[in-house]
């Protein structure tokens, strides 16, 4: 999703959790940040079991959506990578061919 909508579920969670909660948020840093909005969506999934309000819950999951889907995709590490590779893991591969790995 694009910076304006980010922003636009930002602001309809900052006006939830300042009506429900009390609680006074900052919209740009929420759409902007992930670890912040993480801790928004914990805390406004939080409240809406504690409280009973369910629309909380449900805007921070689109808050979840929009902001941390993208962040959470990481790449495998360099290291985990290579040492799959030397163990084989995750792949069927054939013996290597060749002299690396043999004596001819």
């Amino acid at each position: 999703m694009g910076t304006s909508e980010n922003l636009a579920i930002a602001a309809h969670l900052h006006v939830l959790l300042r009506r429900k909660t009390g609680r006074v948020t900052d919209t740009e840093w929420m759409a902007g940040n992930a670890d912040y909005a993480r801790e928004i969506v914990r805390f406004a999934r939080a409240k809406a079991v504690e409280d009973g309000h369910p629309e909380l819950a449900e805007w921070a999951g689109k808050l979840e959506h929009a902001v941390l889907a993208p962040h959470e995709v990481r790449a495998k590490p360099l290291l985990q990578s290579a040492a799959d590779l030397l163990h084989g893991a995750g792949a069927e591969s054939e013996p290597a061919r060749g002299y690396v790995g043999r004596i001819r």
